[in-house]
């Protein structure tokens, strides 16, 4: 039990960091809701949540599939996962934050986005984002195993999927505000150097830990 509880905080610390990093999602969610209204942008928002549960559902489906044929596939996809979410992280070390010229061309041409292409944008940009597959797969694999139970996977997943509507809900309420928006936008660098040496740190702890 006292596993679990630790793994679940190893997975919001990964997961909170990824997510807040400046990515694909994070772009549509600055232009919806810039372009458009906070209920666009809190309606994208909840179109990535719902790309985040379809993720949740094959990644487990396929972990489970893999454990179930073999343990020493499955400990290669462990180290596979431990040195992608160290590329990952070596990659969000270089970044230079999030560039906001898109925001700025977009000041003062306001209109209204429907509801349905709100939603869809999220939806669509996060099911057809490729990395998001071996993001899942890298990190579930860290923190699944043959005896993890179901009921454990599904809260793990559905914190992953609460995690990323509560997120761009946050964004969509900032980035409405002009007070806070550039100083919310400033911190894009941080995030992302936060999010690289958390991963490299958790890859390098997995790969060298038992397999």
């Amino acid at each position: 039990m006292e596993s679990i509880w630790l793994n679940w905080f190893l997975l919001i610390g990964v997961f909170g960091l990824a997510v807040a990093s400046p990515g694909p999602d994070f772009v549509i969610a600055v232009r919806n809701s810039v372009l458009g209204s906070c209920k666009a942008g809190l309606l994208t928002a909840l179109g990535f949540a719902t790309g985040v549960v379809i993720h949740m559902a094959y990644t487990l489906v396929g972990l489970a599939a893999i454990i179930a044929n073999s343990v020493v596939l499955y400990s290669i996809l462990k180290y596979v996962g431990a040195a992608y979410l160290f590329y990952m992280g070596y990659k969000s070390l270089r970044s230079k934050g999030f560039d906001d010229s898109e925001v700025t061309g977009l000041r003062g041409l306001k209109k209204e986005i429907s509801n349905k292409r709100a939603f869809l944008s999220g939806f669509v940009t996060n099911i057809l984002n490729p990395k998001a597959t071996l993001f899942f797969l890298a990190v579930f694999s860290q923190f699944i195993t043959a005896d993890t139970a179901f009921s454990v996977q599904f809260f793990y997943a559905s914190t992953c999927v609460v995690m990323t509507g509560l997120w761009f809900s946050i964004v969509a309420v900032v980035l409405t505000d002009r007070r806070i928006k550039n100083k919310f936008l400033s911190f894009s660098q941080v995030i992302d150097r936060l999010c690289g040496g958390f991963l490299i740190a958790l890859s390098l702890k997995l790969a060298l830990s038992k397999a």
